[in-house]
């Protein structure tokens, strides 16, 4: 019994995959289920499958060997995000896709995106692997060998087919017990900073951490106050910053920072994932301007990102206004474990005059990945 899916977890511990993200298929509930038993991996069980794209993003970064297992729905999602960050810095990715939409399919809103997916992968240029009968699982075995090789994703489209004679596996994953006694109060005041005015601060306390940075103009500010080799750049795949952030954290005992934005938090809603993980190396760095800010300041939904941290489970969080206030909170940041939260409340404005990030992406992970390997 399970011997299809039994076999699928023989190659993930052959090939060495270290970290499995996953989101949920019915066709594979079992393979799910071994994969989250499974002592040999770190299981990452995510909200959005764009999301474990950044998760492995960082976990290859601090030179570990990521895999995610997902609906072939999640690939429509997960578009920009594979092309803007796996495709761009060349790392790789081997997706385990459960095909939906072709093979006995009954419910109709699978059908479009499912038919049209081989097609669609092709436009975009991402190597896939068919596989429509038990007998070829084993090539899943070669379309992770081929995504490391090669650094680049490859996906291996897994007909339900492969699985139907499989009984279902009915023992549930149960969660941990938790009880909550939050009684809430806050007041926000008018910031004094602007975001680079805080990052130069921030740059101040950075020694041995390895720093994740938004996208856009947060990375720009960040190379121009403190370029380092442990500084990650992102040149694309908003709401990936504190995904990456938490890969790198799952596979390195070094100190992990993220300076994420209020913006891309919200689009990610990756604090779950991380109260769920309790990386205890882990800092998101909320820059907080209420804008989109490197678009042109367009206002963000308004969110108490504090108390969206506290509610997701994350247990220390800290609220600054103030320079002052800031440089305080950083000088005490490793009193307490991770995962931490600071939310820094800064104006809206970009620097004018920051220039742009004379790196290529292949050199911002190049060097990147080699820093964090010596100590």
């Amino acid at each position: 019994m399970h011997e299809t899916e039994q076999e699928v977890i023989e190659i993930l511990k052959r090939s060495k995959i270290d970290v499995v993200s996953t989101l949920p298929c019915e066709k594979i509930s079992t393979l799910l289920r071994l994969v989250a038993t499974e002592r040999a991996f770190c299981h990452v069980g995510m909200n959005r499958e764009e999301n474990g794209v950044g998760v492995s993003a960082g976990v290859y970064l601090a030179n570990g060997k990521p895999l995610m297992i997902i609906q072939s729905t999640g690939l429509g999602n997960s578009i920009n995000a594979i092309m803007s960050l796996t495709v761009t810095y060349k790392l790789p990715l081997p997706i385990i896709a459960s095909w939906r939409g072709i093979y006995k399919e009954k419910i109709a809103a699978q059908k479009p995106l499912g038919k049209a997916m081989p097609k669609l992968l092709d436009a975009l240029d991402l190597k896939y692997t068919l596989i429509e009968a038990p007998t070829a699982i084993g090539l899943i075995e070669e379309v992770i060998q081929d995504a490391f090789a090669n650094e680049r994703p490859h996906i291996a489209l897994i007909s339900p087919k492969a699985w139907e004679n499989e009984a279902l596996n009915e023992v549930m994953c149960q969660k941990d017990s938790r009880s909550y006694d939050l009684n809430y109060k806050t007041e926000f005041r008018a910031p004094e900073m602007r975001r680079y005015e805080a990052i130069e601060i921030i740059s101040e306390y950075l020694n041995e951490e390895a720093v994740i940075s938004n996208i856009g103009v947060p990375s720009k500010e960040l190379y121009a106050a403190k370029d380092r080799d442990l500084n990650f750049y992102m040149l694309g795949s908003l709401g990936q910053a504190s995904p990456i952030g938490l890969g790198v954290a799952l596979k390195t005992r070094r100190e992990t920072i993220v300076l994420d934005g209020n913006g891309s938090l919200l689009m990610s809603n990756i604090l779950p994932v991380v109260a769920d993980k309790k990386p205890v190396n882990f800092t998101i760095l909320c820059l907080d301007n209420g804008t989109w800010g490197s678009t042109g300041d367009q206002p963000a939904p308004y969110a108490d990102m504090d108390l969206m941290a506290r509610g997701a489970g994350v247990e220390n969080t800290v609220v600054v206004h103030k320079a002052k206030e800031l440089r305080y909170a950083l000088e005490r940041l490793y009193d307490d474990p991770g995962p931490r939260f600071l939310h820094v409340m800064v104006k809206p404005g970009n620097v004018p005059s920051v220039a742009n990030i004379n790196l290529r992406a292949e050199e911002i992970k190049s060097r990147f990945r080699a820093a964090i390997s010596y100590r």
